[in-house]
């Protein structure tokens, strides 16, 4: 990495790229944002953001307002390119990983590299795409020396993925220990060097592929705890016994850490990377596939359930607390939240209502259903059922006093307080998570 601040351009500007942008750029480096949205341009160069994030709107503000970032349609030379686009599933209804973003992104960068530029891949992507990333640099540029193809390469290919918390963006793009891995090690080393620019964790260097696994590893490991959870719940839901009281005892234990179960699990990382361990190993996967069934099947045991509590109160309004799939944030991708409450609003209609502080419309797939979106005094005070899908901070704060009589399904746990009701089956609803 040549010592004065290089020139560098993000492809993808979304909950990953324009935090890391704007990052970069606060730590001095010139910073092109290239998104094929326009409206997403335009926003940015407003000083404006479209995305909800914590701190993120003052520091876009302030490093569009002093000229260190910009955004465009299209990218423009650059000495470091970072490509952090969506890795969505294909179509196929097998989760198969759809990597023709990062394709797409490498293809218009490949016109735009010189010389001792580097390339990185963010994205979370299967084990063998930075390679094949590469692979499509090299049809597109024959002229160049690629690493791993010939000595003494003109440019660098690295892979190093992101492992943030929303909400925490911002700190922890900084704070947080970064896995870098290079197709060679002078790849890895490379893109160490501009890392070390705006990372105060520590930049560790491996190879490529090692680094494309370790980012899946981490949120599979994460879904296969989170699955013991929900089907703890599940088990204490048909036992009559309350989750919650369970887990904080047994959490008593010194070797013991427990997580909290939920709806299900939800986001663009925890309830899609697993599928793309399993789609290059599909075989020796089997605590993989099973977690992720788990996981699916807690949406559905809380639909059944939030079903059976409408059905048994057929005069009352029902508030469906939340549609994001974490608290705090306003990311629905992914959400068990936001399929709980549709899939209750295709069933029951205009007794249906949704309550997210975290934005002014629902989602596309209420429109016809007759739900609609009211604020949480209203809910609390017209609606007799309250399900609580996520663990806002708005809804904790929610005083006992205002749901005295009201009937409760918190799959989160947030009101330990709140009186204990029953459902038509003499099961504990509070306590069914």
């Amino acid at each position: 990495m040549q010592s004065q601040a290089p020139k560098v351009c993000i492809v993808g500007l979304g909950y990953i790229g324009l935090p890391t942008a704007a990052v970069i750029a606060r730590s001095g480096m010139d910073v092109l944002g290239v998104d094929i949205d326009e409206a997403v341009v335009e926003t940015i160069n407003r000083g404006e953001i479209h995305i909800e994030e914590v701190d993120l709107d003052a520091l876009v503000q302030a490093v569009v307002r002093d000229g260190s970032l910009r955004a465009a349609t299209a990218p423009e030379h650059a000495d470091v390119f970072v490509i952090a686009v969506p890795t969505p599933f294909a179509k196929d209804g097998h989760h198969t990983p759809d990597v023709s973003y990062v394709m797409a992104a490498t293809r218009a960068v490949a016109k735009m590299l010189r010389p001792g530029d580097t390339v990185i891949l963010e994205s979370t992507s299967p084990v063998g795409t930075t390679e094949e990333m590469r692979d499509v640099i090299a049809a597109e540029r024959p002229e160049l020396r690629l690493p791993g193809k010939s000595d003494n390469a003109d440019i660098a290919i690295a892979y190093c993925p992101e492992r943030v918390l929303p909400g925490k963006i911002i700190q922890e793009l900084v704070h947080n220990d970064r896995s870098i891995g290079g197709i060679t090690p002078e790849c890895a080393e490379q893109a160490a060097g501009f890392y070390r620019r705006f990372v105060r964790g520590e930049c560790i260097v491996t190879d490529a592929r090692s680094a494309e696994m370790t980012k899946l590893v981490e949120n599979a490991y994460r879904d296969v705890n989170i699955a013991f959870a929900n089907e703890l719940s599940i088990v204490a839901d048909a036992m009559g016994l309350d989750v919650w009281e369970v887990i904080k005892l047994a959490n008593r234990h010194p070797r013991v850490n427990i997580l909290q179960p939920g709806p299900g699990v939800g986001g663009h990382c925890i309830a899609v990377d697993p599928w793309f361990i399993v789609h290059g190993a599909r075989e020796e996967t089997p605590l993989i596939q099973t977690a992720r069934g788990v996981n699916e099947g807690k949406i559905r045991h809380v639909i059944a359930r939030a079903t059976a509590l409408v059905e048994a109160h057929p005069g009352a309004k029902v508030a469906c607390l939340g549609l994001a799939f974490k608290a705090n944030i306003d990311d629905f991708r992914e959400s068990p939240a936001r399929l709980v409450s549709a899939t209750l609003a295709r069933k029951f209609g205009s007794r249906i209502c949704v309550v997210e502080p975290h934005t002014d419309t629902l989602p596309i797939e209420y429109e016809g259903t007759g739900a609609t979106k009211i604020d949480l005094d209203t809910a609390l005070a017209t609606c007799g059922v309250l399900i609580v899908l996520v663990d806002h901070d708005v809804f904790k704060q929610v005083p006992l006093e205002k749901r005295a009589g009201l009937q409760v399904y918190d799959t989160r746990g947030i009101w330990p307080d709140q009186p204990v009701v029953t459902s038509p089956e003499n099961a504990r609803i509070r306590a069914v998570r």
